[in-house]
């Protein structure tokens, strides 16, 4: 580097530095010695930075002075990618409720970036929970999720004790997933004194303490009824997610593809999932009520010759689908009547289903099986 371009020698107190002209290409400053009878040479050997090291090259009267500013450490170039790395990816901290280990070991085992934390889950002689959060100090700053399942009131209680206390252990920032949102079916009034329990929970889950990164997340799997959304309060960020890209995924896989017609069960399933589907043929089904019995009657489309898949957000006892299949498979007086039956439903309650004519493709949560 030339002495025109360089920045300006540092300054050294005790000494005045006075450029002179020696047989070198580099900046070099002349310092006096202690006698002030004669003159030290020193060159420049580093610029870089701004940052000059000053190296002695002759002297008089004993030892030599060495002046040296040091430049900043170099880190080499791998290592200095791989802390960049390190610094700009996410690393999330995932609890999980009792029910959801085998799902939660799932999803750490997809990424690396997914660390699993754990609880301990107790109960006092009364029944009351008895809880704890191991490694509390460890979360500090680290984004953390929590894998819920409300799938009875009585676990609902000690888990909301674990989500209201994880926002306030100086976390990040705070994601609750909740694949099923259980009282989702019941979110209107059909006569006063109905209570609308879905917004009871959503209210509940709505006051969920705000963590340092801000609202806590909330993700739902294929929400029942899209408006209850506005059944959350401002403290709380609802994602609703659906699982029917992965049904989508699973049905070009089939041998049959090109001859898939897609069956809803009643006016409520064709409004809530019609538009994701609208590519397929379309069958809808109609409950209706005669006497005391409610019966399901085909409303639209021809099931004659197709696979038909039977979709809804939500089986429960399985009735429905039974119905629909038992209509939908019904031969015509006069007609040969073919056809092939499945169903998928993003959540399924129910623990036994004895029904063989019928396949069912569920998603329970996050991932696919194929029950007989």
């Amino acid at each position: 580097m030339s002495a025109s371009t360089a920045p300006p020698p540092p300054k050294f107190s005790g000494v005045s530095a006075t450029p002179t002209k020696f047989p070198s290409s580099k900046p070099t400053l002349l310092l006096p010695s202690k006698n002030c009878k004669s003159l030290t040479r020193c060159e420049l050997k580093s610029l870089d930075n701004n940052k000059w090291t000053v190296d002695c090259v002759s002297g008089t009267g004993g030892d030599p002075i060495h002046i040296i500013l040091k430049p900043p450490a170099t880190t080499p170039l791998g290592m200095t990618s791989l802390d960049s790395a390190v610094k700009t990816s996410k690393r999330v901290c995932l609890f999980y409720c009792a029910e959801m280990k085998a799902l939660a070991e799932r999803i750490a085992a997809e990424s690396d970036a997914i660390e699993l934390r754990g609880i301990t889950w107790r109960t006092f002689e009364d029944g009351f929970p008895n809880l704890f959060i191991s490694n509390a100090h460890g979360i500090r700053g680290q984004h953390v999720a929590f894998l819920a399942s409300f799938s009875s009131p009585g676990v609902i209680f000690e888990q909301l004790s674990v989500i209201y206390a994880l926002p306030k252990l100086f976390v990040s920032s705070f994601t609750l997933v909740l694949p099923f949102f259980p009282t989702g079916t019941s979110e209107r009034m059909e006569e006063e004194g109905d209570v609308a329990t879905a917004f009871t929970l959503a209210r509940i889950l709505s006051n969920i303490p705000i963590s340092k990164g801000g609202p806590t997340s909330l993700v739902i799997f294929d929400i029942h009824a899209l408006q209850e959304r506005f059944y959350f309060g401002d403290n709380i960020l609802p994602c609703f997610e659906s699982a029917i890209p992965l049904l989508l995924k699973r049905l070009q896989q089939l041998p049959d593809s090109d001859n898939i017609s897609i069956a809803f069960p009643d006016d409520g399933a064709w409004k809530r999932f019609h538009k994701q589907l609208q590519h397929f043929p379309t069958i809808i089904c109609a409950k209706v009520r005669e006497g005391d019995q409610r019966i399901v009657r085909l409303k639209e489309g021809e099931p004659n010759g197709r696979h038909v898949v039977i979709v809804d957000d939500l089986v429960q006892s399985g009735g429905t689908l039974i119905e629909c299949q038992v209509k939908l498979s019904r031969k015509p007086k006069h007609n040969s009547w073919q056809i092939k039956l499945c169903s998928y439903s993003t959540c399924r309650i129910f623990s036994f289903f004895f029904h063989t004519d019928l396949v069912i493709l569920s998603f329970s949560p996050w991932y696919f099986d194929l029950h007989m």
